[in-house]
Formats: structure tokens, C-alpha cells, sequence
């Protein structure tokens, strides 16, 4: 009896084949369904398609990772500056070239005598007047206070730049002979504190606030070589920087983005806000 029900199990098992080969042909027949639809698509069908997934490609944004791909729109390139353009861009070129050269004639002027003993240098170049200062003659060694004569003279050179609006960079520097007091630990200390207090005498001269940029390099940016003490006296010295550029005005409050500008598709969600404030060596801003 066991021998025969194991031969009925085996050919029941024969026929099980066929409920495969029903779900191969009606997979075959879907097929062959979806193949026929898609003929039957016509020209202009296909070229709605193609526009749409061209238009949605542009403004898709792949996030993987952490990381925007994006695709950009077609930026056309900028035509090329007019005549008119290109007179106005000399002829303001030209001007900003002669308020330079009248404002560095008027420095070596009221610097008088200072300017013909070589105390204080003045120079023209492409980016601006330069002026050099000895720090003999403003300040006491080791000190950042402004004496009496050389507050007058500053306030006549401050008195010749506020009338134009030109940035102004105040640079203090010092030799390499090591300072280590109470109020200045290093030399970075001594020159950064030396080229803010002409950017405050400057200020109260009638200088905006808003020109202004003062730094303090201690001994790395020599003139001279510190190994004499002409060198190194060459070396105690502040420096006017007037560029020849116009000042950007100071932003009055965030941008505003338009609505429509790409950029908006990489911008993040919030915007990142840092607590800690940013470290500075010999460096001062106003």
C-alpha cells in the first residue's frame, strides 16, 4: 500500500507545471499589451513628454547625502559695453586720477617740513596714495598715545580726507625688538592699538566711520632690516592707505532674494547663525 500512494503522490506532481505556464503567458500578454499602447502614441504626444521632462529636470533638486544637485538654467552670456559705457568708465577713471593727485599734493602740504626731511613719505600708485609716517613723531616708545604736534598734523591730513569718499586703511606697525608690558604683551598688541587711535583721531576730524579700517602688523611687514636701528627705525612707522576705489556703502539690512532666482534651490531652510565670536591676532576693524 505505501509503495502505491508514493506513485499517485509522483504524478500529481507532474501537473503542476501548468500553473507557471499560466502566469508566464499572461505576463507575455501584458506585455505585448503595453507594447501596442505605446504605438499608438503619436508625434506630437512624444514631444510633450520629452518638454516635460526636460522643464522638470531643471528645477529638481537631487538631495544625496547632504549634497544639492542641481541643474542650471541657460544663462546668456552679457552683451558687450556700449561707447557710452566705456566714455563714462575713462572719464571717471580720469577724475578719480586728479582728486587723487590734488589730495596728495594737499597732504605734502600741510605736512610741510615733515614731508622734506623724509619723516613722512607720500607716493601715488595704482591703487591709491600712500602715506608713511615715522612712529617717532606721533608716538613715545612703547606708548599709543598721540602727542601734541602730531595730533595737529594728523588732523590736517583727516581734515583733506574727509572730503572725499575714498577707503581708508590705517596700518601700525613696529620692529622686531620684543615688548612685553601690562597693557601691550606683544608687539601685535602696540600696533593694532596704534593704528586705532589715529582711525578715533580721524573719526573726530570729521572722517566717516564707515572708511575706516585699522590693523596692526606688528614686525612682519619690514621696510628695512631690523638688524641696525635705522632699519629699525625705518620699521616704527604707521601708515595712510587711500584707495582708489569708491567705498561700498554699508548694508542697511539683509538682501532679499526674488522668488524666482535660482539660487534660492541651494539655499538652506534656515539660515546658519554663529554664537562664538571670530578670534583676531593684531587685527582691529571700524
Amino acid at each position: 500500500m505505501a509503495r502505491r500512494r508514493r506513485v499517485e503522490e509522483e504524478h500529481e506532481n507532474h501537473e503542476r507545471w501548468l500553473v507557471s505556464y499560466a502566469d508566464f503567458i499572461t505576463l507575455l500578454f501584458a506585455f505585448f499589451v503595453v507594447m501596442y499602447s505605446l504605438s499608438s502614441v503619436n508625434e506630437g504626444q512624444y514631444r510633450v513628454l520629452s518638454d516635460s521632462i526636460v522643464q522638470a529636470f531643471r528645477s529638481l533638486s537631487i538631495n544625496d547625502s547632504g549634497r544639492q544637485l542641481i541643474v542650471p538654467p541657460v544663462i546668456k552670456p552679457l552683451p558687450p559695453a556700449s561707447a557710452e559705457l566705456r566714455e563714462a568708465t575713462e572719464a571717471r577713471r580720469k577724475q578719480t586720477a586728479a582728486q587723487m593727485r590734488s589730495m596728495a599734493d594737499e597732504i605734502r602740504r600741510v605736512m610741510g617740513s615733515l614731508a622734506q626731511n623724509g619723516q613722512v613719505t607720500v607716493s601715488e600708485g595704482a591703487f591709491g596714495i600712500s602715506i608713511e609716517i615715522n612712529a617717532a613723531l606721533l608716538f613715545a616708545p612703547g606708548e599709543a598715545a598721540l602727542g601734541g604736534s602730531a595730533s595737529e598734523a594728523l588732523r590736517a591730513v583727516a581734515q583733506v580726507l574727509a572730503a572725499s569718499v575714498f577707503p581708508i586703511t590705517i596700518e601700525g606697525h613696529t620692529d622686531n625688538t620684543p615688548i612685553n608690558t601690562y597693557r601691550f604683551p606683544s608687539n601685535w598688541e602696540l600696533s593694532a592699538v596704534r593704528a586705532s587711535t589715529v582711525a578715533r583721531l580721524f573719526i573726530d576730524s570729521g572722517v566717516r566711520p564707515d572708511r575706516l579700517t585699522a590693523a596692526g602688523y606688528a614686525d612682519q611687514r619690514p621696510v628695512a632690516d631690523n638688524a641696525a636701528e635705522a632699519g629699525r627705525g625705518r620699521n616704527r612707522r604707521v601708515t595712510i592707505l587711500l584707495e582708489s576705489h569708491d567705498a561700498e556703502p554699508a548694508p542697511i539690512g539683509p538682501a532679499i532674494i526674488p522668488p524666482n532666482d535660482p539660487i534660492r534651490s541651494i539655499l538652506p531652510t534656515a539660515p546658519a547663525v554663529s554664537s562664538g565670536s571670530q578670534a583676531e591676532s593684531g587685527s582691529v576693524s571700524q
